[in-house]
C-alpha cells in the first residue's frame, strides 16, 4: 500500500494536471472566439484597409523621404494632418475644381523639378 507522503504527492500532481487542463480549455476557447471575431466582415474589411494604408504609407514614405526614408525630415505622418485639414476646408467651401487645378499644377511643377538635370 502507498504511504501518506506518496498519496499527498499524487494528489498535488493530480491537482496540477487538472489546473493545466482548465488552462488549456480556456486558451482553446479564447482562440476559438478570436478566430470567430476575426472572420466577421467588418473585421476583415478593417484588416484589409489597414494593410492598404500601410502599403501606401510605405510607398509614399519612400517617395517623400528620398533614398534613406528619414534623411530629409519630411515624412507622411507630419504632412498628413495638414492635408486632411486642407481637404476638409476644400470640401466645406465646395472648391473641388480650383483645388484640383492647383493640385495638377503643383504635381506638374514637382515632376518638372525632379526631372530637371542639375547644372554642375
Amino acid at each position: 500500500m502507498a504511504s501518506r507522503e506518496e498519496i499527498a504527492r499524487l494528489a498535488t500532481a493530480k491537482e496540477r494536471l487538472v489546473r493545466e487542463g482548465e488552462l488549456y480549455r480556456l486558451s482553446t476557447l479564447r482562440s476559438k472566439h478570436q478566430v470567430s471575431n476575426a472572420l466577421h466582415p467588418q473585421a476583415l474589411l478593417h484588416g484589409a484597409v489597414d494593410q492598404a494604408i500601410g502599403a501606401l504609407q510605405a510607398r509614399l514614405g519612400g517617395l517623400l523621404g528620398g533614398q534613406g526614408g528619414s534623411g530629409s525630415g519630411f515624412s507622411i505622418t507630419t504632412v498628413l494632418p495638414y492635408v486632411v485639414t486642407a481637404g476638409t476646408w476644400v470640401a466645406r467651401k465646395r472648391m473641388w475644381k480650383p483645388a484640383l487645378a492647383v493640385g495638377v499644377l503643383v504635381a506638374g511643377g514637382i515632376y518638372w523639378l525632379m526631372r530637371r538635370e542639375p547644372k554642375p
